[in-house]
């Protein structure tokens, strides 16, 4: 087949794929968060070089061990705030915590982050842009999150406690 032949091929191909699962007896996909942007072309970086590139916290360590070492040089909040950095706690699922860069504010209860090796199989290693995190706290003060799961295309059924917000400001000694 010619590249032209080829070309056309590719192009009836793709609007009926589309429609391949228009009869189908699965059952819904879940409800989508709109706008949610894909992964990023970057991969082989973890959460934490991740974070302190685009944030400029200059801190080490694992990720759930950023909030203890901020304390006493950067300013640390229960609310979000754009270029702050999102800390997770470590758990079980997550041995070594997990950072996240706040993107933008969305609600009181919701935020888009950018971070590094969130998800599992291929997309592991990569860099989530613009990617929702919500607040399911009680007492919405962020202690209690649950974070996008890129494959489901929807917010991940676990609900991860949450230290709190670095903010990329140093304390003032004295203060």
């Amino acid at each position: 087949m010619n590249r032209r032949a080829l070309l056309g091929a590719c192009a009836l191909g793709a609007p009926l794929a589309m429609l391949a699962g228009c009869g189908t007896s699965r059952a819904p996909a879940p409800p989508v968060i709109a706008d949610v942007p894909g992964h990023g072309p970057y991969t082989g970086i973890s959460c934490v070089p991740y974070a302190r590139q685009r944030s400029g916290i200059q801190l080490a360590g694992d990720a759930w061990q950023w909030w203890d070492a901020a304390a006493g040089r950067y300013s640390r909040a229960r609310r979000p705030e754009p270029g702050g950095v999102l800390v997770l706690a470590r758990t079980s699922r997550l041995n070594s915590g997990h950072l996240s860069v706040v993107r933008r504010v969305v609600s009181s209860r919701e935020i888009r982050v950018d971070h590094a090796n969130w998800a599992s199989g291929s997309l592991r290693g990569r860099v989530a842009e613009d990617q929702p995190v919500v607040d399911v706290s009680p007492r919405n003060d962020w202690t209690q999150v649950r974070v996008w799961y890129p494959r489901i295309n929807a917010l991940g059924n676990t609900v991860f406690a949450a230290h709190g917000f670095i903010l990329p400001r140093t304390v003032m000694a004295g203060r």
